[in-house]
């Protein structure tokens, strides 16, 4: 049963991270960004990523660090765990080399653009674009390795909560998926290069699932788990204030965006609900 638990983590995982791939052919086959789709899209993915953190995952992790350690040090346990996993990636995102913003988000527009003739990216060399998209694909990539860790700690505890998580990060890879096809593609004119760039950075989510459950399974235990759940509701709220929130912004329907925020809590609250 648990290595079927196992299996079934590593898959909602896999479909998460290569959510980008799906953000790559949008690029490639679509002819128009559809921004109100995407902003109503973003903020969903910001709404169930909060919503479950505090409301679920928090209550988790507190439950079973109390049970170990006692109220008093349990409680405390959960929110420094939750503030140590708001540090983890702030750290990531503060180190992680990159050429630009490695969120900032592009429209598909830029990508149907014809190469010769008003091209967004004119001002810039070939080969700076290249390294822009590589970065951008490397950046993403370290991103996702924590966000791969929350997707399968979540599905391993509890596969309904899981889903719901693997339904929002892949939503929020989708854009990244095009953020880092768009330059590879005006510097390549290869659309094969830019979808295999963006694939590779998606597969970093179970990459870092399967490194973080080998390097932490022998250890596993309630004050384990505890913190990890703890910890991942913490990279899960820092991801949807830095990036999902302003990403929505950026393509222009603000109230858009705070309505999904809003839908997303609401559908998370009723499927928690369901399963009571």
């Amino acid at each position: 049963m648990f290595a079927e638990n196992v299996v079934f983590a590593l898959g909602l995982t896999l479909f998460a991270g290569l959510a980008t791939g799906i953000g790559s052919a949008l690029a490639f086959f679509a002819k128009k960004t559809n921004t109100r789709f995407l902003s109503v899209s973003l903020g969903f993915s910001a709404g169930v990523m909060v919503y479950v953190s505090f409301m679920e995952i928090m209550v988790k992790a507190k439950d079973a660090l109390q049970a170990d350690l006692g109220y008093v040090a349990g409680t405390w346990a959960a929110v420094g765990a939750f503030f140590g996993g708001i540090l983890f990636i702030a750290l990531i995102d503060k180190l992680v080399p990159s050429y630009e913003n490695p969120h900032e988000m592009h429209r598909i527009e830029e990508m149907n653009t014809d190469l010769s003739v008003d091209d967004p990216f004119a001002g810039k060399s070939k080969a700076k674009l290249l390294r822009m998209g590589t970065m951008t694909a490397l950046a993403i990539g370290i991103h996702n390795f924590p966000e791969g860790l929350a997707t399968f700690t979540a599905a391993l505890k509890d596969p309904s909560l899981g889903i719901a998580i693997a339904v929002a990060i892949a939503i929020h890879n989708i854009p990244e998926g095009i953020a880092v096809s768009v330059p590879i593609y005006h510097a390549t004119g290869s659309k094969k290069k830019a979808f295999i760039y963006s694939f590779l950075s998606g597969l970093a989510e179970p990459v870092g699932a399967l490194l973080g459950y080998f390097l932490l399974m022998p250890f596993m235990s309630d004050t384990v788990f505890g913190v990890i759940f703890a910890g991942v509701a913490g990279i899960m709220v820092f991801i949807s204030f830095d990036e999902l929130l302003p990403a929505a912004e950026e393509y222009g329907e603000h109230h858009l965006s705070i309505y999904g925020l809003i839908a997303g809590m609401a559908v998370m609250a009723l499927s928690l609900l369901l399963f009571i």
